[in-house]
C-alpha cells in the first residue's frame, strides 16, 4: 500500500495551493480519506475528511477555504486550499482508512509553507 502526497510547497498569504495524494494498493473506492496536518511540538491534527460515499467533513479552522474531493477512477483524493494563512504552514499528511474500521494507512508528508 502506498499513498502518494504531492502539490506543497511555498505559498503567500491569500494564496492557493492544491494537494493531491495518489493511492495504489488499495481498493480505493472502500477507503474513506482525509488531510492532516502536523506542525514540530504539536499532535497531528484533522483538516478535512471525505468518506467512500463523498460526505465531507472540515476542521472550523479552515471550513470555507479549504476543499476535499475525490476521483476513484484515479484513486487520488485532492485538498484545494485557498486564501491561505500563515498558520496554515505545516507538513500535510493523507490518510486512508477502510469503511470497515480496524485499518489505515498514512502517507508520506508534503510541506506547506505559507509566508505572510
Amino acid at each position: 500500500v502506498q499513498l502518494q502526497a504531492s502539490g506543497g510547497g511555498l505559498a503567500q498569504a491569500g494564496g492557493s495551493l492544491r494537494l493531491s495524494c495518489a493511492a495504489s494498493g488499495i481498493i480505493f473506492s472502500r477507503y474513506n480519506m482525509g488531510w492532516y496536518r502536523q506542525t514540530p511540538g504539536k499532535q497531528r491534527e484533522m483538516v478535512a475528511t471525505i468518506l467512500a460515499f463523498g460526505a465531507t467533513n472540515y476542521s472550523d479552522s479552515v471550513k470555507d477555504r479549504f476543499t476535499i474531493s475525490r476521483d476513484n477512477a484515479e484513486n487520488t483524493v485532492y485538498l484545494q486550499m485557498t486564501s491561505l494563512k500563515p498558520e496554515d504552514t505545516a507538513v500535510y499528511y493523507c490518510k486512508a482508512t477502510y469503511i470497515g474500521g480496524n485499518y489505515d494507512y498514512w502517507g508520506q508528508g508534503t510541506l506547506v509553507t505559507v509566508s505572510s
